[in-house]
């Protein structure tokens, strides 16, 4: 199964390369480049938990197998886009894939390793997707530069077939075959409700933070979330079981992990703008950039995986998530002066931070989850991350939104100040308007700053509600699921 996480990993990492040549195709702002963005991560962290009752109903195998094939007919369809509404509606598509792709293969490892040697086999995951975080980008890069942005999608293809054969030949069926149903109302409610709230956090900066379409859309969000959380603690076999959040390990490594990825989310979308529309880098160079991150998840999961057995996984998290918000923090001290080093650099930390930490985060949550139920608690843990990422490109992208255009000259036209290349355009129309170039260039710089130093926060809030949630002692497993009953 290891072969199908570099997948999903490369089409979130490589499309950050192809954002700028995205909007310079479709003159997209910075709120649609967002919407491409997160087109895909609101369908999937809204599907997760159905997909992951769908893969121990129906079988993780052939779950996986179909998610794979609407992944790759979506990316080819994304690939000849014909307008940045196309775009968007594939990269949803996308996502329905890769909701029925991801809750399988950690349901998987949780049925074949003991709990002892997750850490280890989780280390191992992470590693084998770092490849593919360091090889997209790269490829992607490459591609854009030589040919178009559509590239990022068709490298999707091969991948998808290898992995299609992988499956077919090496993974035998599992399922769990108790009988739990499909919730649909559930499904609806659960992804209205993100759907709502990342909608009212993009377009925030462009109609107001307290207009009447956002706060339309945050009251949406919130009544069909509370919805479905009603109806999950009244059903009799619900597709979550609400009562995992009453163990600490499972609700205190969830959301230490949540506040985490709200910071990691968007940094390669910030940072491909940055290195690209600041600094005048290709976009094979700004691939180039994901290495160091690379590189540091791996080696950080050299020790992840084994650090636990020594130190316990309460220490390995809050160690990693401190060790993150240093990189943060480098990267907060960036300027249109400053160069790759920097970046590697601060990339780097928050690669090794992630690789200590995420190990015994997964493993202390699905530690938590009932053996016979691992497909729902596998779609949790990606749905806590997914959200994650999707709140912070959208929250810290507006964020970064409203910085940067509180920071220009009075006077420009709207469609001059949606976003960077959209000024970069303007500036390239008229005489005399280099000046406004190196503005734009220098409020992006500090927006940007403005953007890592909130995710230096997000990394320390992380690891302070890893240090007072998590129990110091790995619980046996005869106590694993005392007091929340058969789940």
């Amino acid at each position: 199964m290891r072969q199908l996480r570099p997948g999903i990993v490369v089409d979130n990492t490589v499309l950050h390369v192809a954002v700028p040549a995205i909007g310079a195709a479709f003159e997209a702002s910075t709120g649609q480049l967002q919407a491409v963005i997160d087109a895909y991560v609101v369908v999937f962290a809204g599907l997760l938990i159905t997909a992951g009752v769908v893969s121990d109903r129906y079988g993780r195998r052939r779950t996986v197998v179909a998610g794979l094939l609407v992944f790759g007919v979506a990316s080819a369809l994304a690939a000849a886009a014909p307008s940045v509404g196309w775009l968007i509606a594939m990269r949803a598509l996308m996502g329905v894939g890769a909701a029925l792709v991801m809750p399988a293969t950690l349901a998987v490892l949780v049925a074949v390793f003991p709990g002892r040697e997750r850490p280890r086999a989780f280390a191992v995951w992470s590693a084998v997707a770092s490849v593919g975080m360091a090889a997209g980008p790269l490829l992607g890069g490459a591609l854009v530069d030589a040919w178009s942005w559509a590239g990022v999608f068709l490298i999707n293809v091969p991948v998808v077939t290898v992995a299609l054969v992988g499956i077919v030949r090496l993974v035998p069926e599992t399922r769990a075959g108790d009988g739990r149903g499909l919730d649909l109302p559930g499904t609806v409610l659960v992804t209205a409700g993100m759907t709502g709230l990342v909608w009212a956090l993009i377009e925030a900066p462009a109609y107001g933070y307290t207009s009447t379409a956002v706060l339309t859309g945050a009251l949406v969000a919130v009544a069909a979330l509370i919805g479905f959380g009603v109806r999950q603690a009244r059903s009799p076999v619900p597709m979550v079981d609400l009562r995992l959040y009453r163990d600490r390990r499972f609700s205190g490594a969830s959301f230490a992990v949540a506040v985490m990825t709200v910071a990691t989310g968007s940094t390669l979308f910030i940072l491909s703008q940055y290195l690209q529309l600041v600094l005048g880098y290709s976009a094979f160079e700004t691939g180039l950039a994901a290495v160091p991150l690379a590189a540091g998840v791996v080696a950080g999961s050299a020790v992840g995986g084994r650090a636990p057995a020594r130190f316990g996984s309460w220490a390995c998290v809050v160690a990693g998530f401190a060790v993150t918000a240093a990189g943060f923090a480098v990267l907060a001290s960036l300027s249109e002066g400053s160069g790759y080093a920097t970046v590697s650099a601060g990339l780097a930390l928050a690669g090794v931070g992630s690789g200590v930490a995420g190990p015994s985060a997964t493993s202390t949550v699905l530690g938590a989850v009932p053996p016979e139920r691992a497909g729902m608690g596998s779609a949790l843990n990606d749905t806590h991350q997914q959200l994650g990422i999707a709140l912070g490109v959208a929250g810290l992208g507006s964020v970064l939104a409203t910085a940067y255009r509180g920071a220009l000259p009075d006077g420009l036209p709207d469609h001059a100040v949606s976003s960077l290349g959209a000024t970069l355009s303007y500036a390239e129309g008229g005489a005399g308007r280099s000046a406004l170039a190196e503005s734009a260039r220098s409020a992006f710089a500090d927006a940007q700053s403005l953007t890592m130093a909130i995710g230096v926060a997000a990394a320390l809030a992380a690891a302070a509600v890893a240090f007072l949630a998590l129990p110091r002692r790995e619980p046996s497993g005869e106590e694993a699921y005392v007091g929340r009953g058969e789940a």
